[in-house]
């Protein structure tokens, strides 16, 4: 952003094509998702090191294999996650 403060591109009134301003909103979003995507990472890691893997987090039970292979974080089982 800095580097384009100084520009004189008019990109607001180009029908062709994405405003700079969409472009950074989208960035922004892509690079929220992936700091939280690497926060949950963080926190799995950290319950694999608790030896609290695999556990869900609200009813103690173990969380199938199968979520674990969709959801490598997943931190409740099916049956918390949907209730």
């Amino acid at each position: 952003m800095a580097a384009s403060r100084d520009s004189n591109a008019d990109d607001e009134h180009d029908p062709e094509g994405a405003t700079i301003a969409f472009e950074r909103a989208q960035l922004a979003s892509v690079l929220r998702l992936a700091t939280d995507d690497l926060a949950e990472v963080d926190a799995a890691l950290g319950r694999v090191s608790a030896g609290r893997y695999g556990r869900c987090e609200r009813c103690e039970q173990p969380i199938s294999p199968a979520r674990l292979d969709a959801r490598p974080t997943a931190r409740l089982c099916m049956t918390c996650a949907s209730a």
